[in-house]
């Protein structure tokens, strides 16, 4: 609308319209912050309505200075399910959820998916701590879990004297197989009572070979104490195997995770430390059975071999494999001999072959022809040189010696 030709709309002011509906989802949009999402809230329940549709609708408010926080909550029907105690009008709960925007109606609200009395609730963010701690300090590490012993001789057990777990583990083991129990006892709930539980399993580590650690069912507070870094670290620290059997089986503890098992209950702790004797004499006999069939088989094969070893040393056999040996003895023999007199004979042929040689090249066969040999000094003349006229000489002759003087010395160039 134009009057006097100015604007008089919000256009003047270079502004945008939204809708409603875009106004609330940039509110949503904003709310969309981690900060907002999957966190813990303080306050005291106010307006609490349990719908017929099993939906709770209340507020959360603190009071700071003269007027109150309030933020409207809503917890649905499945979380609201399993709440554990009746929120009251007044009461101080911690709540956990997120913050969300309801866009038809532009309202946003708390959505709570779980709810605790604040000084449980308190504790229950403790445990988470002390959870993170643990876990950083490697004591829930998977590596580090130890196999149990097959056949244990003595059972530890961390519990009270009076609880029922005493009672159920001590009739499951009774029962199953003959095993020794000793008892560490503690308290297991109330203020100080993990100091008591951690100072119970190192009394007992070392002494047995395997340890149960636990207690019947309750509430989180009963249990609070086996949450306890000291029994934690306790367990941690073992060098006996041990068995977290704390509550029930919907029941967690954080020592559970440093434990070497979890049982459900304190009950099936007992079943899994100790075999079922039954279990063990059934495969007991079964391998008396197979040794036994292993036994009679070779007893079947040694007797053969015996009956083989008979035969073959019977009295006629053995005169006759030796009469077989002896004849083979003289064939050898035999065999040996007839080598011996060629190898003999070839010997002898070669020595008289090589005596002729030797007779025919010695100088005493010269000698038989006629010849002689003169000596001097010792040494036989070769020359006329080495003869001196007046020297005396030895002639050797086929048939002895003979002694000269030389008269004269001549050459055969002089003749």
């Amino acid at each position: 609308m134009m009057l006097g030709g100015h604007s008089t709309g919000p256009e003047r002011f270079g502004t945008p319209i939204f809708g409603v509906s875009e106004v609330s989802g940039l509110i949503c949009d904003l709310l969309d912050d981690a900060r907002l999402h999957q966190i813990w809230v303080r306050g005291e329940v106010t307006n609490y309505k349990n719908h017929g549709s099993g939906h709770r609708y209340f507020s959360l408010s603190e009071r700071s200075g003269r007027n109150p926080a309030v933020i409207n909550c809503v917890m649905w029907r499945t979380a609201a399910a399993a709440l554990a105690f009746t929120p009251k009008d007044g009461m101080d709960v911690l709540a956990w959820g997120s913050v969300e925007v309801y866009e038809p109606h532009g309202r946003y609200q708390f959505i709570v998916r779980e709810m605790l009395p604040a000084g449980l609730g308190e504790r229950h963010l403790m445990v988470e701590r002390w959870k993170q701690e643990l876990d950083a300090e490697g004591l829930f590490d998977p590596g580090r879990k130890r196999s149990l012993p097959l056949f244990p001789q003595r059972i530890g057990v961390v519990t009270s004297p009076t609880g029922a777990a005493l009672a159920d583990i001590l009739s499951i083991i009774s029962r199953r197989y003959p095993a020794e129990v000793l008892l560490s006892p503690t308290a297991v709930q109330g203020d100080g009572a993990h100091v008591e539980i951690a100072e119970a399993i190192r009394r007992i580590d070392g002494l047995v070979d395997v340890i149960i650690v636990g207690r019947g069912g309750g509430s989180f507070e009963d249990l609070f104490p086996f949450n306890h870094p000291d029994v934690v670290r306790a367990i941690a620290a073992c060098r006996t195997p041990v068995i977290s059997a704390v509550g029930h089986e919907v029941d967690t503890a954080l020592c559970d995770f440093a434990a070497d098992l979890r049982a459900p209950t304190p009950s099936a702790a007992a079943e899994r430390a100790v075999p079922e004797r039954r279990e063990v004499l059934r495969e007991l006999a079964g391998f008396e059975e197979r040794i036994g069939a292993l036994l009679l088989h070779r007893l079947a094969a040694s007797q053969s071999e015996v009956e083989e070893l008979r035969e073959r040393m019977h009295p006629r056999r053995l005169a006759r494999r030796i009469n077989e040996r002896m004849q083979r003895l003289a064939e050898h023999e035999e065999l040996l001999r007839r080598a011996a007199t060629v190898r003999v004979q070839r010997e002898r042929a070669a020595l008289a072959e090589v005596r002729a040689i030797l007779e025919g090249k010695s100088p005493l066969a010269i000698l038989e022809r006629g010849y002689c040999i003169v000596e001097t000094g010792g040494r036989v003349a070769r020359s006329a040189a080495s003869l001196e006229p007046g020297g005396r000489v030895t002639i050797r002759m086929v048939d002895g010696r003979a002694v000269a003087v030389v008269e004269e010395r001549t050459y055969d160039e002089d003749l």
